[in-house]
């Protein structure tokens, strides 16, 4: 792995973003194949999209509301 991989969870989970949209952005940070379509949401569409792209900018649109 490499830093950015890292300070990009690390700041994620430091914001209480939304876990599936963690999950997503790891999956398509790493490559890894998506999940099947009946575990599949938007938040981890999102993340999958965002991690494929090695995007950090949209963190905040999925901090999860208190």
């Amino acid at each position: 792995m490499d830093q950015t991989y890292y300070d990009a969870v690390t700041k994620m989970e430091e914001l209480g973003v939304d876990e599936e949209y963690i999950q997503g952005w790891m999956g398509g940070y790493l490559r890894n194949p998506e999940r099947e379509e009946q575990r599949v949401n938007e938040a981890y569409e999102a993340g999958y999209a965002d991690g494929k792209e090695k995007n950090t900018d949209n963190f905040s649109n999925w901090v999860k509301k208190s």
